[in-house]
């Protein structure tokens, strides 16, 4: 889990974006600044195992238990962005 997630401190919307542009291009084997937030991950090749890894980082990271639909119900980064940043608000 995040430092800023286990010391409880609102966690900021871009840091998340940031976070999760950096996992996807782990994922797709593309540079962290070619992911663009608004296109849909599916896009850049990320498939079903891949989305379910980055549940799992998403768990990890935030200490978040998130749906294994989360890509498909959010397929942007933009979206799982504004998604757990209100999950994490919700806390």
């Amino acid at each position: 889990m995040s430092t800023s997630a286990e010391a409880g401190t609102a966690v900021d919307l871009e840091d998340i974006r940031d976070w999760l542009r950096a996992r996807v291009a782990a994922y797709v084997v593309r540079p962290p600044q070619e992911i663009d937030p608004l296109v849909p991950i599916a896009q850049y090749g990320m498939d079903s195992v891949y989305s379910l890894g980055l549940c799992g980082d998403i768990e990890a990271e935030y200490g978040l238990a998130v749906e294994p639909t989360l890509a498909w119900e959010h397929p942007t980064v933009a979206a799982m962005a504004d998604h757990l940043r209100g999950m994490l608000s919700a806390r």
